[in-house]
């Protein structure tokens, strides 16, 4: 079966480190993106990275928040640098997964929670 997991990892220095990797039986995958969703609220686009290496971020984020993929590997991550209270929402990963060379799925990650506090 086809996933996207996510994780979260803090890293020396009080950064964060988000991970999604994509698990079972995948053929390909194209453009990855990072959400965001505060109770109550719309799902918000964060960043993407496109299969060609292009890189994509909101304004609220921008010089803050830096996506990497290696497209070796079917692991995406957001790394969060200068944190800020309103950065606190459920981060949901998003990807364009083929599973095969003749199917084509749009998929998110489960979510996974990020609190910042002052």
């Amino acid at each position: 079966q086809v996933q996207l997991v996510e994780s979260a990892l803090v890293q020396p220095g009080g950064s964060l480190r988000l991970s999604c990797t994509g698990t079972g039986n995948i053929f390909n995958i194209y453009d990855m993106a990072w959400y965001r969703q505060v109770p109550g609220k719309e799902r918000e686009w964060v960043a993407t990275r496109t299969h060609g290496g292009r890189r994509r971020y909101a304004d609220s984020v921008k010089d803050r928040f830096t996506i990497i993929r290696y497209d070796d590997e079917n692991t995406m991550y957001l790394e969060m640098n200068s944190s800020k209270v309103e950065d606190t929402a459920i981060y949901y990963c998003e990807a364009d997964v083929w599973p095969s060379a003749d199917e084509r799925r749009r998929m998110w990650g489960q979510g996974i929670q990020v609190t910042v506090s002052s």
